[in-house]
């Protein structure tokens, strides 16, 4: 989405100053900004306006960010970027299980938002071209087979037993980086680069905490981690 005027954000931020100075600051960059002061109220506006992505803090009265996190998910695969005030390992491991695809820590950086913000745009965007297959080939010509896994790159699909999964954008750019590369081991380093569209180093919690939700949508064996290494699809 190049064009940021017509992406929404939904901010959902109880203190007033930090709410108001971070929608300022994201309509200077041409976002269109709705807010919410509490759980309940963000939730009610997600479902009326279905914004582009969404801006949760973690400590919200009424739901918290983590549980609106939840409830969101249960119906929409839209980015979604936690803030945490101090960093906290438990809110930002409870907000990546929750199914948020990323974290800021507040004081936010204006930069450092708009940067993450354009990133999850484009993960949740992005339509890759062709890829040369690298699994064995079954039944769909297009698709990537590992055991009882299809991925079909170009369709952006995902099969397991034959039904579809669904996947949210990051869930599936992370599956699609492993496909490109069965059998070889990743770093986390290499996946928050390729994946999250990091060029520093990030986080490695939202690798693993990601590499979690997608176990146990995809099988938990099928994911191996190689300890003191990082992760690898068996073929």
């Amino acid at each position: 989405m190049s064009d940021t005027s017509a992406v929404t954000v939904l901010l959902v931020e109880d203190d007033e100053v930090i709410r108001r100075s971070v929608a300022l600051a994201l309509e200077r960059y041409g976002y269109r900004v709705t807010t919410a002061a509490d759980g309940l109220d963000g939730l009610e506006r997600f479902r009326d306006e279905r914004p582009d992505l969404l801006l949760l803090d973690v400590m919200l009265p009424g739901l918290d960010g983590i549980g609106l996190c939840r409830r969101i998910r249960e119906t929409s695969t839209a980015p979604v970027l936690m803030m945490s005030a101090r960093g906290d390992s438990l809110d930002v491991v409870s907000g990546l299980e929750a199914g948020a695809d990323d974290y800021v820590v507040k004081p936010v950086d204006t930069a450092v938002l708009v940067a993450r913000i354009r990133s999850l745009l484009r993960r949740a965007t992005f339509a890759p071209a062709q890829r040369q297959e690298q699994g064995s080939r079954t039944g769909t010509a297009d698709r990537l087979v590992f055991g009882d896994l299809a991925v079909d790159p170009a369709a952006l699909e995902v099969y397991r037993d034959g039904e579809e999964v669904a996947l949210a954008p990051t869930e599936l750019r992370l599956l699609l980086e492993f496909a490109e590369h069965p059998g070889i081991v990743l770093d986390r380093q290499t996946l928050l680069r390729n994946v999250w569209d990091y060029g520093w180093d990030g986080d490695s919690r939202v690798v693993d905490l990601c590499v979690q939700r997608l176990r146990k949508k995809i099988g938990a064996d099928r994911i191996e981690t190689v300890r003191g290494f990082g992760y690898k699809l068996r073929r």
